[in-house]
């Protein structure tokens, strides 16, 4: 008995394609709602959430739908098929909304629309947060942050003149920012209470004091257009949204539509590969089938790099290109699937094998279900709220990084996430060989605090911040995580017995599924709150952190995993 590699493959397409849309999704939906729409974290928070809420209702509707399907191409294939095709259309489409919106906003050419940024309203200012720097102002209107930087004044005290060439510093600062993406005049310095524009010389980057050159190095420079033109843009860009509310509308549906279309076939996509492999082989195919979904990933991400969807300098690009290549890449690796899976033959070699090895491939009801005692249901409870909790900060990071490391860190996201991802691969080895010399309980532990740690870490990181430490934090996320992974979802079922093995999986997914509909939200409200992005990765490290607490106070569902046969099958961690 040997696993078919090529068919799993295959069958993995299918994953692929799934991993590779959430990967983009995650990262620029939130973008077009913050930087294009105008809503605030709190709002799109909700908006980010909604897949999770679909995914309640939907995902086991479909899954049970699948299983009595019968026709000539299989029972999964078709939702694979269909869903797909729905879901790449509509996601494209979504970019003409996004694109309506952007013309709306005049931001590439209409100078109307700088005009209209230089006002008297209190913006907020990006270099603010609560804990660090509270030696910038919390808000500051653009008239005068224009005018500091220009003169060190108030605009009230400029003359009619400086007020000109404020405005004019401001106009051109866009013009030349999207035409130049290195014109050192889009840098500044904050140094003493006052705003100074910096140079760059023959000497290297500097700002003039009076008659004193002040030679900076580049890492003590601020980014003008991500700290000035990015929240004055988001407020303009709300109220664009509210007198004409129809490129959101039209968003809105189409984001809905193309949600609904993923929930058609995530089950059976999942699904399909235990139809085709006999069941003492599926530890290994599930390893292929989270491979290839890591790969759609992390494909995504190079598109990312190769597209500039995290430079600072294109959160008001279209993204019309970046989308359009992820949704070739999925209507590619559905033409994979559908050239080379034949499932009805497959399920019924799978059928074969099983009679020829003696493998009975129905779960069995027969055993008897075990009622839980006091202790072991107080662990169940602790394991669910542990769950819960590192999903709270594991997906507030997700689904706010993009925005977080463009306006804040000033750092392309795709980088960092696809290190994340690297190193979770790697990792998956030796994981699985730490719990088994010390157990998973331990090894969730030892997962956690990394996850706390490189979140932790990440507080203290700037705009002014080594890339390198970011990467490494990172890279240590993703060694946490997958040690988290690898060992979470067992930890739960072990608790089950005989027949109860699905409602055990159950409670873990709806823990896991609660968390993510709730963090977006409660996130992207304490960050409205506090008026800065900041809060994150605090918000993320004390979610971490309460998850080591409770894991500590769990003595139930403990084992250590029976050794793997082979290396491929240390990458099965569930989906």
């Amino acid at each position: 008995m040997k696993l078919n590699y090529k068919k799993t493959i295959f069958v993995g397409f299918a994953f692929f394609l799934i991993c590779a849309f959430w990967q983009a999704y995650d990262a620029i939906v939130p973008m077009m709602l913050v930087n294009k729409f105008g809503l605030n974290q709190t709002l799109s928070g909700i908006i980010m959430s909604l897949d999770n809420v679909i995914a309640v209702f939907l995902l086991p509707l479909f899954g049970t739908l699948s299983d009595k399907t019968n026709t000539k191409f299989g029972r999964r294939t078709p939702y694979v098929v269909i869903g797909t095709l729905v879901a790449a259309l509509c996601f494209f489409s979504l970019t003409f909304a996004d694109n309506a919106q952007l013309t709306s906003l005049k931001a590439s050419e209409d100078q109307s629309f700088y005009s209209e940024l230089f006002t008297d309203s209190e913006i907020a200012n990006a270099e603010y947060n609560s804990i660090y720097n509270k030696d910038v102002p919390k808000t500051y209107t653009v008239k005068d942050y224009a005018a500091n930087v220009v003169f060190n004044k108030n605009y009230a005290d400029l003359t009619e003149t400086e007020k000109s060439e404020a405005e004019k510093w401001f106009t051109e600062i866009n013009k030349d920012y999207n035409a130049d993406r290195k014109n050192p005049e889009t840098y500044y310095a904050y140094e003493d209470g006052n705003y100074y524009l910096v140079y760059h010389g023959d000497d290297g980057y500097y700002y003039q004091k009076g008659e004193t050159k002040i030679l900076l190095s580049k890492s003590a420079m601020k980014n003008a257009y991500g700290n000035l033109i990015t929240p004055a843009r988001s407020v303009y860009a709300w109220k664009q949204t509210l007198s004409n509310p129809l490129p959101f509308v039209f968003f809105s549906l189409l984001l809905l539509l193309t949600l609904l279309a993923m929930a058609i076939f995530r089950s059976p996509a999942v699904a399909l590969m235990p139809d085709v492999t006999v069941k003492p082989l599926r530890s290994q195919g599930n390893a292929i089938i989270n491979l290839m979904g890591t790969i759609g990933g992390m494909i995504v991400l190079v598109l990312g790099i190769v597209f500039g969807t995290g430079k600072s300098y294109n959160q008001i690009m279209s993204y019309t290109g970046f989308i359009g290549a992820v949704c070739v890449l999925m209507v590619v690796a559905l033409a994979v699937f559908i050239w080379k899976v034949n499932e009805p033959k497959w399920a019924k070699e799978m059928e074969e094998d099983s009679a020829k090895y003696g493998v009975d491939d129905k779960e069995t009801e027969s055993g008897e279900t075990k009622k839980l005692s006091k202790g072991e249901f107080k662990s169940l409870i602790l394991i669910l709220c542990s769950v819960a909790f590192w999903f709270i900060a594991y997906n507030a990071v997700t689904s706010k990084y993009s925005l977080y490391a463009t306006n804040v860190l000033h750092k392309d996201y795709n980088t960092t996430l696809l290190i994340a991802q690297g190193t979770a691969i790697i990792s998956y080895i030796p994981v699985g060989m730490l719990a088994r010399k010390i157990g998973r309980k331990k090894s969730i532990l030892a997962g956690v605090i990394m996850l706390t740690v490189a979140f932790f870490g990440a507080t203290f990181m700037t705009a002014s911040s080594s890339g390198l430490i970011l990467n490494a934090l990172f890279a240590l996320a993703g060694i946490g995580w997958a040690t988290i992974n690898v060992n979470s979802f067992p930890m739960v079922v072990e608790l089950a017995s005989g027949g109860n093995v699905g409602k055990f999986t159950g409670y873990y997914y709806t823990a896991s599924m609660a968390a993510q509909i709730v963090t977006p939200i409660l996130s992207g409200f304490i960050m409205d709150m506090m008026g800065s992005m900041r809060p994150l990765f605090y918000y993320a490290t004390i979610f971490a952190a309460l998850a080591i607490v409770t894991m500590i106070f769990v003595k139930h569902g403990d084992s250590k995993p029976i050794e793997k046969k082979s290396v491929l099958e240390q990458l099965d961690v569930g989906d």
